[in-house]
């Protein structure tokens, strides 16, 4: 062999090296799990919708005009702030005048005390009758009532202007406006609808015969479908269920809180699913769905051999639960899968 053959074979022999030390990496690179027994809990799925626990429905308590309207449906508003105003023209001449009696009042008053003070004195030094006095003394009794009560009358007209100005009881979230501007507010129609954000549940009614399985050591799930991951699975901060059940129906309402969400996408009325765990937890097997490999109909994971090979193997899924799956069939419990099935394809 010459040189240049020789040199030749030196740098084959250097390269498939350098092929096994990659091959080498790679495998060693690769994320694997060994599959071991989950203990958990079956399942009861039942339809649920969420709602807000602070929802409030503001009314007018006084006719008028609407003058102003400073929200639109969706506006986030902090607690005492202007929501309506309703025309309060009236209210304020109303005011005016009672103010006006009161002061009328309050002069007669002073009248008649300063005539019971001069009669008294008089009836001291024998100048007046007694009945002069008694005279003098009912007048200053009468003036006194009729202030009293023309100042109760100021004090509740004061009141009213008030209740023109109408605005959010609490921080909230504008659900529905039911006026316009220049229309009609009477007392008991409603105005503005407002719900806490911060505040929502979903209710689930579930069947009366199978609310006695219900296992309510672990925590209830809830699913709202129309939501991306993570937020699509959220854990029930408490589980309450109604006393009442619904003798057309024979069910039973579930209300299950949501924690404090800051997404924006948990909204009232949104569809979800209640997952109540019932009976005993027995183990499972389960896998994480980025493990999972979908091909048009087919499910599949990747095994990972002790040699380092990856082979593509069929299974049969179950239940999924937030970032897990359960497997049913195709695998056993101390097999070796891949979590990254594009790495895994690669080998």
């Amino acid at each position: 062999m010459n040189k240049r053959h020789s040199i030749r074979w030196r740098w084959l022999l250097l390269a498939a090296c350098g092929a096994a030390i990659a091959v080498q990496v790679q495998a060693e690179a690769l994320a694997t799990r060994v599959l071991v027994p989950t203990q958990r809990y079956d399942e009861l799925v039942s339809d649920a919708v969420v709602e807000s626990t602070r929802q409030t429905e503001i009314a007018a308590q006084v006719p008028g005009r609407v003058t102003a309207l400073y929200v639109k449906a969706g506006d986030r508003v902090g607690a005492g702030q202007p929501l309506v105003t309703v025309d309060q023209r009236a209210a304020d001449q109303q005011l005016a005048a009672v103010r006006a009696q009161a002061a009328a009042a309050q002069a007669d008053l002073d009248v008649a005390r300063r005539e019971l003070e001069r009669t008294q004195t008089l009836f001291a030094r024998k100048y007046v009758s007694q009945a002069a006095l008694d005279r003098a003394q009912a007048r200053y009794r009468a003036a006194a009532a009729i202030s009293t009560s023309r100042l109760a009358q100021t004090r509740a007209a004061a009141v009213e202007p008030t209740l023109h100005s109408i605005s959010a009881p609490y921080a909230a979230i504008v659900a529905r406006v039911d006026v316009e501007l220049g229309s009609m507010a009477m007392p008991g129609t409603p105005l503005v609808t407002v719900l806490d954000p911060n505040a929502l549940r979903a209710v689930a009614t579930v069947p009366q015969s199978r609310v006695a399985l219900l296992q309510m050591r672990s925590p209830a799930r809830i699913e709202l479908p129309d939501l991306p991951e993570p937020d699509r699975w959220q854990t029930a901060s408490s589980v309450t269920i109604l006393p009442l059940a619904d003798p057309q129906s024979d069910s039973i309402k579930i209300r299950l809180a949501l924690p404090p969400s800051t997404s924006n996408g948990i909204r009232p009325g949104m569809f979800a699913r209640a997952h109540f765990p019932i009976g005993a937890p027995h183990p499972r097997l389960m896998v994480p769905l980025s493990a999972v490999v979908r091909r048009t109909e087919v499910d599949a994971v990747y095994v990972v051999a002790d040699d380092g090979s990856a082979t593509l193997r069929q299974v049969r899924l179950g239940e999924t639960s937030a970032d897990q799956v359960e497997v049913l069939a195709g695998l056993s419990f101390g097999e070796r899968i891949a979590l990254e099935p594009l790495a895994a394809a690669k080998r």
